[in-house]
């Protein structure tokens, strides 16, 4: 226990962490029905946690290099934990969003600190044991998630899916504290407070207009406020950075074709296989009439067929260029989801299947190979920073994916409705985006018919989007051989990523 309690704190904490992201999907119907909320609220639910995420990641990790890695990991488990009380007792939908934005922000902390502390606490072959599980249970996370949120949001209700949390950060929360050592990486350093400020207001204001657009359409002068305020702090970022002897991130990076390559190809590949999953799930509840546990067992085959596939790869294609890897994987995505364009009003869950195969292969091709290709992209100095922004940019990906889903999900929806004739389309596409079909034999039919369009209006969009981008990474990233497939030991020195 004393060897291996370290990997078992670390591991628990990233269980915890990143079934978080994917627990809540299954469950976002029944939320919706129990708060009376929109759409757009349920998509809050989702990118709340993930903007906090990737707002807070690269700062979290300089802070913990000066004040002490395993402070940090600690004061996020518990800010983790007390906001996933606050989520299961939330009494409205607002403050459901505002506890999942605390919970980001303590899972920023746990991930920025998770590499390092099992850098410090193992070396040599243990230290690839460590690492290996580690990334084990983190694609794990993932797979379980919608069947555990399906079964607990089924038989004991959705606020179970957070209050599950206490029992398992208390105990990470014993055995963090007891088996972890404390460490440092370079304690003169300063955090960029104003450019995680400017990031954070940028990446957050991007995220509302889209949402909102997606309610109130284009037109809306609350989103056009929002889109100007989203440009404005994008370039006060640049200006920041560029300016700032310990920037955030530094900007000459993006002159790197194959750091810009990876960067987005990760944000893509959140953005493709990913954007579209909670349009899914309310699919296969609130129009086939589904139950949760069902719903996330047919959602499942994405995650497992990647998780297994992960697996494989890592020995199969060792030594071969991250360029084919990283691409390849994207285009799988991008094959994979257009597949699930295959959706009409008469199918059932099964025309999802051959989309979700596929679409898992390019994850587990691609995502495993992210964060050793960007560390082979710079200098081992800036490995940190490389590594802490492919994670940011994948969770503005999910992000960002969640959003634009929304807004052609209900923009397709609206039209089918307005054709049928219906009175009010706006709400009907609404209630449709939460789970609620209109009442009457018409109206059903209307409302299948519409769902369907507008799924495969979203997952059409995130096809190309994962086409586009694996063309784009074959074409620009140029690191290839086993530096780029496999993180450096330097890298450990100042990590602020963890592989999602």
């Amino acid at each position: 226990m004393r060897k291996w309690g370290p990997l078992i704190a670390v591991s628990l904490g990233a269980f915890m962490l990143l079934i978080d992201t994917t627990i809540v999907i299954v469950a976002l119907p029944e939320i919706g029905r129990d708060n009376g909320s929109s759409y757009a609220d349920l998509q809050w639910v989702m990118d709340g946690y993930a903007l906090a995420l990737a707002a807070l990641l690269l700062g979290a990790g300089a802070l913990a290099d000066i004040v002490g890695r395993k402070r940090v990991y600690l004061v996020g488990l518990v800010l983790f934990t007390a906001a996933s009380l606050l989520c299961g007792l939330a009494p409205g939908t607002a403050t459901l969003v505002g506890a999942r934005v605390l919970q980001g922000v303590g899972g920023a902390a746990m991930l920025a600190t998770a590499i390092a502390l099992l850098g410090d606490a193992y070396q040599g072959r243990d230290r690839g044991i460590a690492f290996g599980v580690w990334g084990a249970v983190s694609g794990a996370s993932a797979a379980l998630g919608p069947i555990l949120g399906g079964l607990l949001t089924e038989h004991v209700g959705w606020r179970a899916i957070f209050l599950v949390n206490l029992p398992a950060g208390a105990v990470t929360l014993f055995l963090a504290g007891r088996m972890l050592r404390e460490s440092y990486g370079k304690r003169d350093a300063r955090v960029d407070v104003p450019g995680a400020a400017a990031f954070t207001v940028a990446a957050g204001a991007a995220t509302y207009a889209l949402i909102r657009a997606g309610g109130h359409g284009w037109s809306d002068r609350g989103v056009w406020a929002a889109v100007a305020a989203s440009a404005l702090a994008v370039v006060a970022f640049c200006v920041v950075e560029s300016r700032s002897a310990a920037p955030m991130l530094d900007l000459r990076l993006l002159a790197n074709r194959s750091f810009t390559g990876i960067l987005v190809g990760g944000m893509a590949m959140q953005f493709a296989a990913f954007g579209w999953v909670a349009l899914g799930s309310v699919w296969l509840q609130g129009v086939l009439d589904h139950g949760a546990v069902q719903a996330g067992l047919m959602l499942s085959p994405l995650a497992v067929v990647a998780f297994v596939v992960s697996a494989l790869s890592g020995r199969l294609l060792h030594g071969v260029s991250p360029r084919w890897i990283i691409g390849g994987g994207l285009l799988f995505i991008g094959a994979g989801v257009l597949l699930l364009s295959r959706v009409d009003a008469g199918s059932d869950w099964t025309a999802l299947v051959p989309g979700l195969l596929v679409t898992g292969i390019g994850v587990g091709l691609g995502a495993p190979s992210l964060a050793g290709a960007v560390l082979g992209t710079v200098p081992p100095a800036q490995a940190g920073m490389a590594g802490g922004a492919v994670n940011t940019f994948r969770q503005l990906g999910f992000a960002f994916g969640v959003a634009v889903t929304g807004v052609l999900f209900r923009d397709k929806a609206e039209s089918m409705l307005d054709g049928a004739g219906l009175a009010h389309p706006g709400a009907a596409a609404e209630a449709l985006a939460g789970g609620r079909v209109a009442p009457g034999a018409a109206g059903r039919a209307a409302s299948e018919s519409a769902f369907a369009s507008g799924l495969d209006a979203a997952v059409t969009v995130c096809g190309l989007v994962g086409l586009a981008a694996g063309v784009l990474v074959i074409l620009l990233v140029r690191t290839s051989g086993p530096a780029a497939t496999a993180p450096r030991e330097a890298a450990v020195e100042r990590p602020r990523v963890a592989a999602n």
